[in-house]
């Protein structure tokens, strides 16, 4: 599939990147040593951050930024990765949800980007990243309606699948994924885009008996 950044998302970031990784997964229930791995960069973030400090980090502020130039409030539709930050200083536990999701926490967690994981195989079509509109219908994972009029909003032939402040029930991983599609938003730029990849694509290696792969940075 191709995916394609509207004039409209990079007039209002002009130095986005986006890391675009493919690649043939397992996704099977989080092993003991994944969630160790978890847990201890959770701790490590607890004794390095500050709950003010979350959304100072670069990726995070960024992502903010393009909220605001796209006339959407950060504080009231916080990216995922400043709102799993911020979960994570305030003491409230991370739930334990499959390989696929909990890889992609631990690497959100650690970079500060808002990464999107979509089953490749429940997509239709190509893939434009726009603004969305209030005539986009979206259901968030495990938040019902989310209105996406102002978010960077990933559109397949048939509608939304994700923003960074939640992806779509329609394409969201299962038990049954086999072909993985995840997108890191480096809405600060390539920097650190291509470290968070390899840390993504080494951790899915362990965990996720990783088949073909593909990376490929989008500007």
């Amino acid at each position: 599939m191709n995916i394609e950044i509207s004039n409209s998302i990079k007039e209002a970031c002009p130095h986005l990147a986006l890391a675009i990784i493919t690649c043939e997964v397992t996704n099977p229930e989080t092993s003991a040593a994944l969630w160790s791995e978890l847990e201890d960069e959770i701790q490590r973030f607890r004794e390095t951050y500050a709950l003010e400090d979350i959304n100072k980090r670069p990726s995070i502020a960024a992502t903010r930024s393009i909220y605001k130039s796209l006339g959407k409030d950060p504080n009231r539709y916080r990216p995922s990765s400043e709102a799993l930050c911020r979960r994570i200083i305030r003491g409230i536990p991370i739930y334990k949800v499959s390989t696929l999701v909990d890889v992609i926490n631990l690497v959100s967690i650690r970079s500060g980007f808002s990464i999107g994981g979509f089953d490749a195989d429940l997509i239709q079509g190509d893939i434009k990243l726009d603004a969305g509109t209030a005539n986009d219908d979206f259901e968030a994972i495990g938040r019902g309606k989310l209105n996406v009029e102002g978010l960077p909003l990933y559109k397949d032939r048939v509608g939304g699948i994700g923003t960074p402040t939640s992806d779509n029930e329609r394409t969201k991983l299962s038990v049954d994924t086999t072909q993985l599609l995840v997108v890191i938003n480096g809405y600060s730029g390539e920097n650190g885009l291509m470290e968070a990849a390899n840390h993504c694509i080494q951790l899915l290696e362990k965990y996720a008996a990783l088949g073909k792969c593909e990376v490929n940075i989008l500007k």
